[in-house]
């Protein structure tokens, strides 16, 4: 396949118009195939990676079963985000097992490819638990990490941590060359948050949210994983979860090259407002809200495309930094950007052909039209 005169995303942020070539599953230098696909006008860009969500369609991630995962990976497919890594709940080590193992025997037969998991729990904080069941919180534990790592076939690129919770500074020394390990649903102040990334620690999960706030005399999280130049920071960028300025507020501290857009949306999206559950909790969805009986927001009702679309449209990101958040960044926080995130010769044929308004007009997943 040779797709021409496209305006092609370059993994400076930059884009270039130019020919993209592609044989068999990869992007190439040249191409003998003679389909040719006119995109003179359009953006091309890598399909995206959405390594913080829980489900879509009226399915959860947590649900534990083919059918769940399929679903999930066909809708996401469709728009735009070729590789997934959904997030599990805070739940018990035996529900959590059984969700590993349908990840791992998973066949990647149809859909966005599941590329790795995120779990996000249970190893919180109960007093910033969020949506997170409390009742299965759990101190950090490595040997349970670990076990429940072979459950999965070593899909867990992410964990979440509590710095501040009992066990869990030895925990980021013992797994922090086995997996990316974030901070998430806590209290920690500056200090704890600063010990724990000169530890090991390398990512914030959706910053602001589920943590102390940023502030002249209590910098917190947020400001720690500022001072840390290997800390890569999740931002939500739904227009509900945080404020626009914010948003290029945050931008503006950690640079393009550190901000991950994720949509951290839950089973609803893709479907009307109603009632739902996440983590085994009941969840009212009005519009892009989503929210618990007590009001916490539970998740977003967006994908991760329409977080890009909201950050660039609504929220005054450049294209180009939205569009490496949101694939080349996600991409390298849980390893797999020597063969996904770029348009690059070598690497699988993912791509988004975009309009100027960025609808997807489009989509090439391993080198076929989908």
């Amino acid at each position: 396949m040779i797709i021409k005169n496209a305006s092609v995303f370059e993994e400076n942020g930059t884009f270039v118009t130019k020919d993209i070539y592609i044989e068999g599953e990869s992007f190439t230098d040249s191409s003998s195939d003679e389909t040719v696909i006119d995109a003179d006008g359009l953006y091309a860009i890598p399909g995206l990676t959405d390594v913080h969500f829980h489900g879509c369609v009226g399915y959860d991630f947590c649900d534990g079963t083919h059918e769940a995962i399929r679903a999930i990976a066909e809708y996401e497919l469709k728009n735009g985000v070729t590789n997934i890594c959904p997030a599990t709940m805070t739940y018990d080590e035996d529900t959590l097992s059984k969700i590993g193992t349908a990840a791992a025997t998973y066949d990647n037969a149809s859909g966005a490819e599941l590329v790795g998991i995120n779990m996000e729990g249970p190893f919180i904080a109960p007093a910033k638990k969020g949506a997170q069941n409390g009742k299965y919180i759990h101190k950090p534990d490595i040997d349970m990490f670990r076990r429940l790592q072979e459950k999965a076939a070593g899909l867990y690129k992410l964990v979440d941590i509590a710095p501040e919770e009992e066990g869990s500074m030895d925990f980021i020394e013992a797994l922090k060359d086995e997996v990316t390990i974030s901070i998430a649903h806590t209290t920690a102040d500056y200090e704890i948050a600063n010990e724990a990334y000169k530890k090991g620690a390398r990512h914030a999960t959706h910053l602001y949210n589920a943590m102390p706030p940023f502030s002249h005399r209590a910098p917190g999280v947020i400001g720690a994983a500022c001072d840390n130049d290997h800390v890569r920071v999740e931002l939500i960028c739904d227009g509900i979860h945080i404020h626009p300025s914010v948003v290029r507020t945050t931008f503006k501290m950690f640079g393009d090259d550190r901000v991950i857009l994720i949509s951290d949306s839950m089973m609803a999206t893709g479907l009307t407002d109603g009632d739902y559950s996440l983590g085994g909790q009941a969840v009212k969805v009005v519009g892009q809200l989503a929210t618990l009986a007590d009001g916490t927001i539970a998740g977003s009702a967006t994908n991760l495309m329409g977080c890009l679309r909201t950050a660039v449209q609504k929220m005054g990101i450049p294209l180009g930094s939205a569009v490496k958040a949101a694939a080349v960044n996600s991409a390298k926080a849980i390893g797999i950007y020597e063969n996904y995130g770029s348009i690059t010769p070598g690497k699988k044929a993912n791509l988004v052909l975009l309009d100027k308004d960025l609808n997807i007009v489009k989509i090439i997943f391993k080198g076929q039209e989908v």
